[in-house]
C-alpha cells in the first residue's frame, strides 16, 4: 500500500518599519503594507499566510537579531 503525504504551503508577507511613522505602537505604514499583502495575497489566491513584521527597525538602523 503506498502513502501520499499531503504538505500543506504557507506563505510568508514582511512588513518592516518606515522612518515616518516613529516608534508609537503598530505604525501606519506596518497597517498600510499588512493590508496591501494581504489583499495582493487573496488576489494570487493565497490565503495560508503568516505576517512577519519589523516594526522598530528600518533600513538605516537595522542591528543583526538573533
Amino acid at each position: 500500500m503506498q502513502t501520499t503525504e499531503i504538505r500543506e504551503t504557507w506563505t510568508a508577507l514582511y512588513a518592516r518599519l518606515s522612518l515616518d511613522d516613529g516608534n508609537v505602537g503598530e505604525s501606519m505604514s506596518i497597517q498600510s503594507q499588512k493590508a496591501i499583502l494581504t489583499r495582493k495575497a487573496e488576489e494570487l489566491g493565497i490565503y495560508n499566510y503568516q505576517f512577519y513584521v519589523d516594526d522598530g527597525y528600518s533600513g538605516t538602523n537595522f542591528v543583526e537579531v538573533r
